[in-house]
């Protein structure tokens, strides 16, 4: 749902587009890389901006809301990472959960999406890339919006979000804001068995000073959804249901230093997912003179706590050029308790009902130095060097050191606006479903798994021309050790976690451009892999090797006039032959939005979505089922 209109703010170096914010008669627009900014089948959540983002491929079970495995450049769910502010959010479970963030899009910026040096200098315990956030800044005054939305599938769902900032000063020159959100949906969805309830509360306390913000975050969502062959494909047979509770505390501190990119700022979090799947919702109840609850044998919770900090200063800025240091340090400590991902008996490995793992918790510390050099060599052309390594400790698992090296060409008029050239190196540990489930059965753990080490190899540029703005890559990724689920012919009922080297290379492009009247923004991706899983035992992959090996967006956006306005994001693919894929690999898919601002009530508008436009069958997960077309209509009030 649309939030008040906030600041635009400038675009990160690393954005591929353009400016975090974008405001059009007076609705935000929470990213600007994609056309629709609000889902069919729920209220928008982070993850529903990501749908059709040129660098970002999400898989989803269902619809994206519910469940979604998001991809950078080919790598699996578990090799992205989720940062917000200095803290790096993750579920030491599955990557599944990587993407649960109970907080309503209004109170963050714009996703960006860091790869290469960027990914490695910033990131954490994320292989092929991540996706970055900061806290909203909230707008002086008395606001808000309300939103009400019916629709295909009995579908309901609604969103209320309202802000208060006042311009009075307190605490030394700060200032004090708050904001809140509450959302909900519920419907039958676009399959039987596909029905959801969600519910999101929000709550933050922002206070501003001239050169810094402080956030005080707390939220929570309840996800209750089923699909038929959520997770347990290629069976086709079972209708699965899972629930999660995800809650956050979060706080953020941020400082900038001069005009110059020095800042710094640390930030605090802690996050409990509790997840309950049950893959047969069908199952007969358990036998008793009276009808019981089923025992539902995969229950969990996790808990994470991290503190991190990240910076930059400016140590030297001399005629020679300037010499700047960026930092970063953080602690991340994680415990699961679960009966079948816990603690087992010491090697070999006995299956209890107490798991199979070697440990429930551990504690990683990481620290990187990062320095930079940049030389003018006029007033339009300038080099920038940029080298450093961080450092990984896990009490778990191995320890890691991770170098990198950019070199990198600027130019501020002329047709070429940047050329780099840059090396980087990333390291993960695995999460718990792989280390600690039972070496058999439905989804069979690997104990000995490790850290799996990345080195990725990249060439960039980027460029303008009549109003144009474009960007592109080429990269080379080479991944050892890093952890997939496959398939066996001999086991049809179960995926295995097995380690994989795989090497990568891809190109992407980005275009865009705005008319006064529209707005225009492309993408394509190209991928090839080359894997080795060092047995003959592996007939097919679920992850590493569910990739589009073309994959074509584009996001257009016209504003007709009188108030009317047209939004259609569409992406053209052709996917890796999968024999867990059921139909075709190739699939044209689109979303289209219309809007009408109404001219007599100042801030009201009325919207009508669809999603899966041509109604495709395409398995974004292999064997899962694709959702079905879906509509919805609504109005949005703003004030």
């Amino acid at each position: 749902m649309p939030a008040p209109p906030s600041p635009a703010s400038p675009a990160s170096p690393t954005e591929p587009l353009a400016p975090e914010v974008v405001e059009l008669e007076r609705l935000d627009v929470y990213s600007n890389a994609v056309a629709n900014q609000n889902p069919v089948a729920t209220f928008t959540m982070p993850v529903s901006l990501l749908r059709y983002e040129p660098r970002v491929d999400v898989q989803g079970r269902g619809f994206a809301e519910a469940q979604s495995d998001i991809s950078i450049r080919g790598g699996t769910f578990e090799n992205t990472g989720f940062s917000i502010g200095a803290v790096a959010l993750s579920d030491p479970q599955t990557g599944h959960y990587s993407a649960e963030l109970p907080i309503a899009p209004a109170m963050l910026t714009s996703p960006e999406v860091h790869t290469g040096t960027d990914q490695a200098s910033r990131g954490f315990n994320a292989t092929a890339g991540g996706v970055f956030y900061g806290w909203q800044r909230i707008r002086e005054g008395a606001h808000g919006c309300i939103n009400a939305t019916a629709g295909d599938n009995t579908l309901n769902a609604g969103e209320l979000y309202t802000s208060f900032s006042s311009s009075k000063k307190i605490l030394g020159g700060l200032t004090a804001g708050l904001d809140v959100s509450a959302a909900a949906s519920q419907g039958e969805g676009a399959r039987s068995f596909g029905d959801h309830d969600f519910s999101r509360y929000n709550g933050r306390l922002q206070l501003v000073g001239s050169t810094s913000q402080t956030d005080l975050f707390a939220g929570y969502q309840n996800k209750f959804f089923g699909w038929p062959s959520l997770y347990t494909a290629p069976s086709g047979k079972l209708k699965e249901t899972e629930d999660i509770q995800t809650r956050l505390f979060a706080l953020n501190h941020r400082v900038i230093f001069g005009a110059g990119g020095d800042y710094l700022q640390f930030g605090a979090s802690n996050r409990r997912n509790n997840d309950l799947y049950d893959f047969n919702r069908l199952a007969p109840l358990a036998a008793s003179p009276a009808p019981v609850s089923r025992v539902v044998p995969f229950q969990h919770e996790t808990v994470v706590e991290t503190f991190a900090l990240d910076g930059r200063s400016t140590l030297l800025n001399a005629q020679a050029g300037e010499l700047a240091l960026g930092y970063r340090a953080g602690v991340v400590a994680d415990k699961i308790d679960s009966a079948r991902l816990g603690k087992g008996h010491p090697v070999p490995a006995t299956p209890t009902p107490l798991g199979t793992g070697r440990f429930d918790n551990r504690t990683q510390t990481y620290a990187g130095l990062f320095p930079e050099f940049r030389h003018e060599l006029d007033d339009n052309r300038a080099v920038r060097v940029k080298t450093g390594a961080a450092f990984d400790y896990c009490d778990r698992h191995d320890d890691g050191v991770s170098p990198l090296a950019e070199l990198a060409y600027e130019q501020s008029k002329g047709v070429l606006e940047n050329v780099s050239l840059g090396y980087a190196r990333s390291t993960q540990v695995p999460t718990y479903t792989a280390l600690n489930s039972r070496p058999n059965g439905l989804f069979a753990g690997n104990r000995d798994l490790d850290r799996s080490t990345t080195d990725n190899f990249e060439l960039a540029v980027g460029t303008r021309a009549d109003g144009w703005s474009f960007k592109t890559a080429a990269f080379y990724r080479i991944d050892n050790d890093l952890v997939d689920w496959t398939y066996s012919n001999a086991l049809p009922n179960s995926r295995k976690a097995n380690a994989v080297d795989i090497d990568t290379a891809g190109i992407e492009l980005g275009a865009r451009r705005s008319w006064r009247a529209f707005d225009l923004v492309l993408g394509y991706t190209w991928l090839a892999k080359s894997e080795d899983y060092g047995t003959s035992a592996v007939d097919a992959s679920f992850y590493a090797l569910n990739y589009a090996r073309h994959r074509l967006t584009a996001a257009v956006v016209a504003r007709l006039g009188a108030g009317f306005e047209v939004r259609l994001d569409n992406e053209a693919r052709v996917q890796e032959e999968n024999l867990l894929r059921h139909g075709s690999n190739e699939v044209v898919n689109s979303s289209l939005g219309l809007s009408w601002q109404v001219p007599e009530v100042s801030g009201l508008r009325l919207n009508a979505l669809a999603d899966n436009l041509w109604n495709q069958g395409f398995q974004e997960v292999p064997g899962v089922p694709a959702a079905r077309r879906e509509w919805s209509v609504g109005a949005t009030y703003v004030w």
